[in-house]
């Protein structure tokens, strides 16, 4: 295999993230060396230490993609003149097919967060606190203006559907039987059947 080296620019983080990404998933973050990492990538240890530091910024970074794509999406949601129940459904649709996209990274957000230090599982779990913040807003909204009933809190509704998001890594197979936009479909409406009023 041709090494490679700092020349290549940004493709070399992402194929250090996209190896890291796997053997996180197919291994676990403790059982996966550097050297696994750097030879799955095609680079050297100092091409990794160079953008990333260590093994545990690539864990982080894993995370920080995810949420950062998420996080992009919901504001887009919010941010549009639809109405609330449309921008809900939409949102609540939407974290389901980009967790299913990036079923690896879900893996590992969830089997390997406490490798982190207590600083960067600080941040993570501030930036994964935002996208939940911006997210029940929305609920809060429909429940203010009457499109949404009150009659379940906010913050528990919103538990609700991520719990079900957070639990796809475990059970969803691209070879089964639904695809993520019937998954998708599936646990929206039955966010909004759990609001209607």
């Amino acid at each position: 295999m041709t090494r490679t080296t700092d020349g290549d620019g940004a493709r070399v983080p992402r194929k250090l993230l996209s190896a890291a990404t796997r053997l996180f998933a197919e291994h676990g973050y403790d059982k996966t060396s550097v050297q696994e990492i750097v030879e799955a990538a095609g680079v050297t240890k100092g091409a990794l230490y160079h953008y990333f530091g260590s093994k545990e910024d690539l864990l982080q970074e894993v995370y920080g993609r995810m949420l950062r794509l998420q996080q992009e999406r919901l504001d887009a949601f919010a941010r549009s003149d639809a109405p609330v129940d449309v921008r809900l459904r939409a949102a609540a649709a939407d974290v389901v097919v980009t967790t299913i996209e990036n079923l690896q990274d879900a893996t590992i957000f969830f089997r390997s967060m406490h490798h982190l230090s207590p600083d960067k599982n600080k941040q993570v779990r501030a930036e994964r606190r935002r996208y939940h913040e911006r997210f029940r807003a929305l609920v809060e909204e429909g429940q203010s203006n009457g499109v949404f009933s009150t009659a379940t809190p906010a913050d528990l509704v919103v538990d609700y559907h991520f719990g079900s998001v957070h639990h796809l890594s475990t059970w969803y197979r691209p070879d089964g039987p639904l695809t993520k936009e019937q998954v998708a479909d599936h646990l929206a409406d039955l966010l909004m059947r759990a609001l209607r009023p």
